[in-house]
């Protein structure tokens, strides 16, 4: 078995981080607190981040050539889930965690 580099296990820490609090966040936050939290566009954001998250992560713990693929648009979706979590206010949990997880997977792209 292939071991994964330091890189790769960090940047599957952060994806699994920016999972969890986005699809938290998102569940447990921004539905309770209603308003521009829950607008569609902001919404839909945070819960396409959390899936890319996921789904980047689950790739590089496969070992899967196509994690690389996904790096560009997990930084991307990350970097704007971070832009709309900041402009909504107060979420300043998953606006940091959504720009470590961006700049983790631009390294690996």
């Amino acid at each position: 078995m292939q071991m994964l580099s330091n890189e790769t296990n960090s940047c599957i820490k952060t994806c699994l981080k920016c999972y969890s609090t986005c699809l938290g966040m998102a569940s447990n936050h921004c539905l309770k607190v209603g308003g521009p939290h829950v607008e569609q566009d902001h919404f839909r954001l945070m819960l396409a981040c959390a899936e890319v998250c996921r789904t980047h992560a689950h790739l590089m713990l496969l070992g899967s050539p196509h994690a690389k693929h996904l790096a560009p648009e997990c930084a991307e979706i990350a970097t704007k889930c971070a832009e709309s979590c900041e402009k909504v206010g107060d979420m300043d949990e998953c606006v940091k965690t959504c720009r470590a997880c961006a700049a983790s997977c631009a390294a690996m792209g």
